[in-house]
């Protein structure tokens, strides 16, 4: 009876201990959250604005907005300036325009709380003054509209990234969504606008674009790139959307960095698998019906078949397994965060839902052993390094 009740006793204490572990875990990942640079490189806020206007000072049914993003301590969200491929050749520097236009108004509508970005020192300057920075990255490179005078234009208005194609090759470079593969990888104006951002100071983006123009741009680029939004392909065997080891790899041997993308269907085969097969039957239904896939009604009928055929979601834990698997490829210093809020519709983790959850992430990292250096690396240092290499590059040159 004795040694049941001191065994009783032992387990008690062994659970109040845990709880207590986990209780102090939660309250640092809290404190980091506020204390480090929190940066996340693909937030498509603007094309959701851009369908309706919201006050996101306010709270809002997006996932995001100012009062969730102070919550999370998110400081620096690039702002997705998303130009669809149907605008390559058709007045997509408008599109990008319009988009960028929607960013300022945010800015001169709060600028207690949120403010543009020209240089990388107004990042900690606004970090200091307690405002939420607002860098821009163009996603498709179709705004440049083979002219490379408008790289230094967009540059001008706040663009600090390209990601060179979208859903389709345009004129810089094939994409790994389409089949055709017009170039075999970077075009002839491509490599030039390689040379181009490199010269002017603006990170190139590997995300969306095939292996072959991915090896090309680093063959070409004389500063580190990156990847905005991307995870690791080990975990989707196949899909050329996300990168494999070996690009992994060439990635951080040119400096550069991975940013991992919540997308479950990014994170985990088996829902991916589920999303093929709805975005397959989608199609086949709009083909059947000869319903224009750009049209109103293609949006309804894909609103419905998704809502009608859950793909289930991944968790914040198998965000955690993409960032271990590239910091054992290649180490710490070349791994962040591109989540894709905003961008994804509803296939967020379970505990990463919009942009008040990065403590919950920063605590999950907590427990698989990262060091608080580790954590600011992944949080936002890795980015910030490769920014700043990319800006050293142009004013040396």
């Amino acid at each position: 009876m004795k040694s049941l009740l001191l065994l009783l006793i032992s387990v008690l204490t062994i659970n109040i201990n845990s709880q207590n572990k986990d209780d102090e875990l939660r309250k640092l990942a809290n404190r980091l959250a506020k204390e480090i640079l929190i940066v996340d490189t693909h937030i498509d806020l603007p094309m959701r604005l851009k369908s309706k206007w919201e006050d996101i000072s306010q709270s809002t049914k997006g996932d995001f907005d100012y009062p969730r993003a102070k919550a999370g301590g998110l400081d620096v969200p690039f702002m997705s300036i998303y130009v669809a491929a149907r605008f390559e050749g058709k007045g997509a520097k408008a599109e990008a325009d319009t988009l960028i236009k929607l960013v300022n108004q945010i800015v001169k509508s709060n600028p207690d709380k949120f403010a543009l970005v020209d240089k990388i020192d107004d990042v900690y300057k606004n970090f200091k003054d307690g405002k939420i920075s607002l860098p821009m990255g163009i996603e498709n490179g179709s705004p440049i509209e083979g002219d490379l005078k408008n790289l230094k234009y967009f540059y001008d208005k706040g663009i600090r990234y390209v990601t060179l194609a979208h859903s389709k090759s345009n004129h810089i470079c094939d994409s790994s969504y389409d089949k055709e593969r017009k170039w075999n990888g970077l075009s002839p104006f491509g490599k030039q606008v390689v040379e181009a951002m490199n010269r002017i100071g603006m990170m190139i983006d590997v995300s969306h674009i095939t292996d072959s123009a991915f090896y090309q741009v680093l063959r070409i680029a004389k500063a580190p790139v990156i990847a905005s939004h991307s995870s690791c392909r080990n975990f989707t065997p196949g899909w050329e959307r996300n990168m494999s080891d070996e690009m992994i790899k060439a990635l951080a041997k040119n400096g550069g960095v991975i940013q991992i993308n919540f997308g479950s269907g990014f994170l985990r085969q088996d829902i991916r698998d589920k999303e093929k097969k709805v975005s397959n039957d989608i199609s086949s239904y709009l083909l059947e019906h000869n319903i224009p896939r750009e049209s109103k009604e293609a949006e309804a009928v894909s609103d419905k078949f998704w809502k009608e055929n859950p793909t289930g979601y991944a968790d914040v834990k198998d965000v955690v397994e993409h960032i271990n698997h590239v910091v054992k490829l290649v180490g710490i210093n070349h791994v962040g965060l591109g989540s894709d809020f905003d961008g994804v519709g509803d296939s967020l983790p379970t505990g990463l839902k919009d942009v008040s959850y990065y403590p919950n992430l920063i605590y999950e990292l907590l427990k698989a052993g990262y060091s608080q250096d580790d954590i600011k690396k992944i949080c936002g240092g890795n980015l910030m390094r490769v920014w700043l290499q990319v800006e050293k590059y142009s004013q040396q040159i």
